[in-house]
């Protein structure tokens, strides 16, 4: 019988998708767990610990009221503009309750600079929508007391469930090219690992930006034909060739300072045995 650690409340905004699906699966064995989900769903409904929320509609105040968390993981997704101003009212959430929040962000804060790998103190730059959100609500949060943040830089997460697997697997059956971008280097990892980590994070109160991507680098194109054969896929795959520049491209976070053990460490290897069970 799994022993639950009663110390923390912890809630995950946007535990319905896949990786907050993900992470609720790993601590709610430890912890008093709650998430949100956004699309009906029946059987979240009946779960005690799940809460309907939609950021276009409802109030966040509400969900902290009812759940009291210690620990607030946000693994949203949707408008931009929403997301912000939610993370602004978590923002004063946290300092008035002494709460601590785990944010999910990701290797796109850095998608401007191309030239080499990006480590957790450099300067974010982005040329992507999608980069400059994020950057805005990680430069919110780290203007927070320090020991009440952590910002969790993920690279391209992969899973047998992960929505780019699935997509890839839907395009071979319906005969459509899959898209591999053959300048682009990047690193990896999985569901199961980063919610490892987050485990991890919590137990040993760990606070600060983490870089979770693999601790090696990979070719796009490369990569997403090694997936295909891990998947043992027997129809034939039509590729389409993206080249965004002439040169190599780096996407990759990688750990300089806050290295976690070697346990909660990947490569792009072991993610292809995993995916490969």
């Amino acid at each position: 019988m799994i022993e639950r650690k009663e110390k923390h409340r912890i809630l995950i905004l946007g535990g319905s998708g896949f990786l907050g699906g993900a992470i609720y699966r790993e601590l709610c064995p430890y912890f008093k767990t709650y998430a949100t989900y956004n699309t009906p769903n029946k059987k979240l409904e009946k779960n005690h610990h799940f809460f309907e929320y939609s950021i276009e509609e409802d109030d966040v105040y509400e969900i902290l009221e009812i759940t009291k968390p210690t620990i607030i993981i946000s693994a949203l997704r949707g408008d931009f503009s929403k997301q912000v101003l939610i993370h602004q009212h978590l923002a004063q959430y946290i300092i008035s309750n002494k709460t601590k929040l785990l944010f999910l962000s990701s290797a796109n804060v850095f998608d401007a600079y191309s030239k080499y790998p990006s480590y957790e103190e450099d300067k974010t730059l982005s040329n992507s929508i999608y980069g400059h959100f994020k950057i805005k609500i990680e430069n919110m949060l780290l203007r927070l007391p320090k020991k009440q943040i952590a910002v969790l830089r993920l690279p391209m997460v992969f899973g047998s469930q992960s929505p780019r697997v699935v997509e890839i697997l839907q395009n071979i059956k319906e005969k459509e090219p899959v898209e591999i971008f053959p300048n682009l280097i990047m690193n990896v990892t999985t569901d199961t690992k980063v919610t490892q980590q987050i485990h991890y994070i919590i137990n040993r109160k760990k606070h600060g930006i983490f870089h979770l991507g693999s601790t090696d680098l990979v070719h796009h194109d490369e990569f997403i034909k090694d997936i295909i054969k891990s998947l043992n896929v027997l129809d034939k795959v039509v590729y389409k060739h993206v080249y965004t520049t002439n040169n190599d491209r780096y996407l990759a976070v990688l750990p300089k300072y806050n290295i976690l053990p070697k346990h909660l460490q990947i490569n792009s290897l072991e993610l292809l045995k995993e995916l490969n069970k």
